[in-house]
């Protein structure tokens, strides 16, 4: 009874400068960028959309897209009841973002910090999750229950959230440090973010958990999800 909904991030890499698709020559911060409109800001949409329009073709439940907080750097969404359809249905979605990048003459980066130690925010997959207690029981208890038993095992869940991952949380840039945890209400900085809606349904719904790597492996952070969840029971 676990479901879960993935936010992917990743680039849109130009081959021929080996820079995202528009990033900046000159010393722009980021931030216009995200959620953005506009030939100065948001780079790529029509390729954005027409990944999305095959994803929806596919048959997969992708819930939205938006521009994120880099230049060139994009997120959709996916929301599945099941880890494996959940799983399932991120590798399909890997896939046709490949191929229909190809087309562009554009490729996608899924490593999680692709620009190295500079002042521009990293790809992750924050994975959202909740099981039928959670989502009917509830209660601030459950739930903070639930995410200490996350800080009691943040080797095993790192071991399996993806490569790399060590260059993107660092504390910087809505990340908690890798070998450091922390939960809280609306908190972009921690490794378990408690979303506001969770609280206004009476403590009822999801968690989030904002480690896991755009190049992460579903299958293996939906089961360490799974593991550690019921652990707290």
């Amino acid at each position: 009874d676990f479901w879960f909904g993935f936010e992917q991030e990743y680039f849109l890499w130009d081959p021929e400068t080996n820079l995202p698709l528009g990033f900046p020559r000159d010393q722009t911060p980021q931030g216009q960028f995200y959620c953005s409109v506009g030939a100065k800001n948001a780079f790529g949409r029509d390729i954005i959309e027409a990944h999305l329009d095959m994803c929806l073709e596919a048959g997969l439940n992708v819930e939205g897209i938006n521009a994120e907080v880099a230049a060139g750097q994009w997120e959709y969404q996916i929301f599945a009841k099941g880890a494996k359809d959940a799983g399932d249905q991120i590798w399909v979605s890997r896939y046709l973002a490949e191929r229909n990048a190809e087309k562009y003459g554009l490729a996608i980066d899924w490593h999680p910090k692709p620009l190295g130690d500079t002042d521009w925010n990293g790809s992750g997959m924050h994975a959202n999750f909740s099981d039928g207690r959670m989502r009917d029981e509830g209660g601030e208890k459950l739930l903070s229950e639930i995410c200490e038993a996350f800080g009691r095992n943040i080797k095993k869940h790192i071991d399996v959230y993806g490569a790399h991952n060590e260059m993107r949380l660092t504390g910087k840039h809505e990340t908690q440090s890798i070998h450091e945890f922390s939960y809280g209400v609306s908190d972009r900085g921690a490794s378990i973010r408690i979303p506001i809606g969770t609280i206004e349904d009476g403590w009822k719904g999801r968690l989030e958990d904002r480690r896991p790597s755009s190049n992460g492996d579903p299958y293996k952070i939906s089961a360490v999800i799974i593991e550690t969840t019921k652990s707290a029971y």
